[in-house]
């Protein structure tokens, strides 16, 4: 009795596999030729000042239909000034932005966005994810400059511009917002 019991179980367990090596196999995915777009990709905003370089890395985000300044960014809250990572300020020169001293070095670039006048902040603490903010690690708060776009910037955007010798300006640049500081290299 076991034998067959053991003979049956054997004899399905052929059959079902050969079953299923006769089903066909369904066709594979195709790769898309085209990767996903990222709702927040990173830029990278450069300028060279005196044989140095600037760079500002930042995620950047789009309107897509939405209040920016106001909504979407409140004001009276510091902003990581771009989307996902924190945005990153490395300079290879000594500087003055506005009328503050800016050693060379790696900081972490927040904006206090207001509905009147804007704060761009440098921090000292970096590599941490875009809404991780320490003030007392702030290193200056300046005030920024402010013009008005038009038509709206869907793409948020950083950009040096009107650079000349060892100055330049430092512009964020979203919906109809052009807020800017002076920077030069010392």
């Amino acid at each position: 009795m076991q034998l067959r019991t053991i003979t049956t179980l054997t004899c399905n367990c052929i059959l079902a596999t050969a079953g299923l090596a006769q089903m066909p196999t369904p066709p594979a995915e195709k790769p898309s030729a085209e990767p996903a777009a990222v709702a927040s990709p990173r830029a990278t905003a450069t300028v060279s000042l005196n044989g140095k370089d600037v760079t500002i890395s930042y995620g950047a985000p789009s309107m897509r239909g939405r209040k920016i300044f106001g909504g979407l960014v409140p004001y009276d809250k510091v902003w990581r000034t771009g989307a996902n990572e924190a945005t990153s300020f490395v300079t290879q020169a000594d500087l003055k932005i506005g009328g503050t001293m800016v050693p060379a070095g790696s900081y972490t670039l927040y904006t206090l966005p207001n509905a009147t006048r804007w704060l761009l902040i440098l921090n000292k603490q970096t590599g941490q994810w875009g809404t991780v903010y320490n003030e007392p690690m702030d290193l200056a708060r300046i005030a920024m400059e402010s013009k008005t776009l038009s038509p709206p910037q869907e793409a948020m955007s950083v950009s040096f511009e009107n650079t000349v010798g060892n100055t330049t300006e430092l512009h964020i640049k979203w919906d109809t917002t052009n807020q800017f500081v002076p920077v030069t290299a010392q």
